[in-house]
């Protein structure tokens, strides 16, 4: 008897054992099949900005004469065959002061080994507030994505000038996922807060990505890409899309908004025929 009690002991005691291996076995696939995509994408990024970076300019004027010779007022990012351009179109100047030799212009480049290009308007988009200028020397050309449209929730990152010259011409990232796919302007909002531009949105309405993740006057222009391959899906807008989105709001928020990318295709195709 006591030797058949010995044989049971001896065919029970691993179950416990192994029912606990087991588990654990499960919990480490479990919490690798959760890390594994997050630690994938923080290691991808910094890879993806160092492919970036020398894509993304900066957008203002020139003046031989002036002091300061530079002005700044926005981002772009290099596109086609590397001698266009993207931009906001609000980020253009209104007007060009001839007397001053005043040039459009777009800096490339980090710091004091920035350089000069001069640049010209080769298409303008005011609706999607998007402009195209062109360059004489290429830079290296960002790819535009052309599969399905994003989703809500996907990981973005944007690259620009955050806050202009006063950070000098070094890049800043910021990163995020997208938080909604929203008309452009809000069409619920009565006849007393609809404003010009608002009534013009509504006429011609498109949606655009609200971010989570924050953009400053100077990133207007920025290229919003996916973090791992680097595909442009759309355009930073710090001004245009706030002003019609947000017009009921005494104080601007901390939202930042996106012109998608396939305006950028149509306006590259113009700029192209042109």
């Amino acid at each position: 008897m006591a030797k058949l009690l010995i044989e049971r002991r001896t065919k029970y005691t691993p179950k416990p054992r192994s029912v606990r291996w087991c588990a654990l076995r499960l919990a480490v696939w479990l919490f690798a099949a959760i890390a594994t995509p997050a630690a994938a994408l923080a290691a991808d990024l910094p890879d993806t900005i160092d492919r970036i970076r020398p894509s993304v300019v900066a957008v203002g004027t020139f003046q031989p004469s002036g002091s300061p010779r530079q002005q700044f007022r926005g981002t772009g990012f290099a596109v086609g065959d590397g001698r266009f351009v993207v931009t906001n179109f609000h980020v253009l100047p209104e007007k060009l002061d001839e007397e001053k030799r005043e040039q459009l212009a777009v800096f490339s480049g980090r710091g004091r080994t920035a350089r000069y290009h001069p640049a010209t308007v080769a298409a303008t988009d005011p609706a999607h507030d998007l402009a195209l200028l062109r360059i004489k020397q290429p830079l290296p050309a960002l790819s535009l994505h052309t599969g399905s449209d994003p989703r809500e929730g996907e990981n973005i990152a944007f690259t620009g000038f955050p806050i202009g010259m006063a950070l000098g011409l070094y890049p800043v990232t910021h990163h995020g996922i997208i938080s909604a796919i929203s008309p452009m302007a809000p069409p619920q909002l009565g006849s007393r807060v609809l404003s010009a531009k608002m009534i013009r949105a509504m006429r011609d309405p498109f949606d655009v990505y609200q971010l989570d993740a924050t953009a400053y006057p100077g990133n207007s222009g920025s290229p919003v890409y996916d973090q791992r391959t680097g595909s442009v899906i759309g355009v930073i807008n710090s001004v245009f899309v706030k002003e019609t989105k947000e017009a009921v709001i005494q104080k601007p928020s901390g939202i930042s908004y996106a012109i998608p990318v396939r305006f950028v295709r149509a306006l590259l195709q113009e700029g192209q025929r042109g």
